[in-house]
This record gives structure tokens, C-alpha cells and sequence, in this order.
């Protein structure tokens, strides 16, 4: 790539990223405008992957919302993402857990890492 673009990337990068992982479950704070005003929505559930690299960097994560399985993506170093809370640690062995959408109830939850 062109240094151009390198550096125009690098001036959009977030300075603090918190650290979590595919399997941690992690409340995403986002900012929300509804006409003049703003809000700061949180969204709860599992990371189930993480994909792209520096500016452009996704992870989405899924709750189950009255019974209904819900699935956003967040660009990780969006201004609109206030910030990212990691709840607990999940013990996984694969990068992506696109097998939790076939799942319901208990067997749709990951073991807790424990240290």
C-alpha cells in the first residue's frame, strides 16, 4: 500500500483498544442518534469472530433477545463504539463460532476460562 494510505489509516486508529477475544462476553457501549440528541446504547452477548486488520478491524458479537437470536457488527475503532467491557473470559478453541447459531438455550453457552 501507498504510505499515503498508511498514514491516513494510522491517524484514524483508536489510542486504547480493550483486549478481548472470539468467546469473551463483552458489552459494547455505542453511541445511538435518535434526531438531535445522542444516547449510549449497550449491547451484550458473545464475541463470535474477529476479522480485518488495523483501521479496519469488525468483530460481531451475539445475544439472544426474547428468544430471538441477534447478531451485530461493530467496526473496532469506530468513534461511534464509546467503549468495550469485557464480562468473562470464554474457553474456545476455534476463531470463528459460527456453530452458536444452530444452538438454543444451555448448549448455546462457552465454558468460562478459568486462571
Amino acid at each position: 500500500m501507498s504510505d499515503i494510505i498508511k498514514e491516513i489509516e494510522a491517524a484514524q486508529l483508536k489510542d486504547t483498544v480493550a483486549e478481548f477475544e472470539v468467546g469473551d462476553t463483552v458489552k459494547v457501549y455505542g453511541k445511538i442518534k435518535e434526531g438531535n440528541r445522542e444516547r449510549v446504547q449497550v449491547f451484550e452477548g458473545i464475541v463470535l469472530k474477529r476479522q480485518g486488520g488495523s483501521s479496519r478491524e469488525t468483530f460481531t458479537v451475539r445475544k439472544t433477545s426474547g428468544g430471538i437470536g441477534v447478531e451485530k457488527t461493530w467496526p473496532v475503532h469506530s468513534p461511534n463504539v464509546e467503549k468495550i467491557e469485557v464480562v468473562r473470559k470464554g474457553k474456545v478453541r476455534r476463531a470463528k463460532l459460527n456453530y452458536l447459531r444452530d444452538r438454543v438455550g444451555k448448549k448455546a453457552k462457552v465454558k468460562e476460562l478459568v486462571k
